[in-house]
């Protein structure tokens, strides 16, 4: 069944391309074969990924505190952190490993304290990303 969507599927792209609807070909679009890991990865990295689906946390964790302090400053998650505001590391507190300080999206700073922030009566709004 796959087999029989993708020709069709590159026909489409082959015709569009010819009609000068793309400014790329579709060949050097997933020609990735080519590519060393390095390049694929950083790809990636800065690529726009979506998550699969959503679903909402049950219980407090270290992990759960994290989102909710990524969730209060605007973020899904530390992807999009990392994709928006092109960063590599988040500034944690070395000793409880949660988010020390975000930057918002208006550019303004949210600073967190070491302890947990996140209350047993918020865990439930916390949205959990599956990519």
């Amino acid at each position: 069944m796959v087999t029989q969507e993708v020709p069709c599927v590159s026909r489409r792209l082959e015709d569009a391309h010819s009609l000068d609807e793309f400014s790329t070909s579709y060949k050097e679009v997933l020609n990735i074969n080519n590519m060393k890991k390095s390049e694929v990865s950083g790809v990636m990295a800065k690529a726009d990924i979506k998550p699969k689906f959503i679903h909402h946390a049950k219980t407090w964790s270290d992990d759960v505190e994290n989102l909710y302090r990524f969730q209060q400053a605007g973020y899904r998650d530390e992807v999009e952190y990392k994709q928006v505001k092109q960063v590599d590391m988040v500034e944690c507190w070395p000793e409880t490993g949660f988010v020390k300080k975000l930057q918002r999206r208006d550019n303004t700073f949210f600073y967190y304290n070491k302890q947990r922030e996140c209350e047993d009566k918020e865990v439930h709004k916390v949205k959990i990303y599956v990519y």
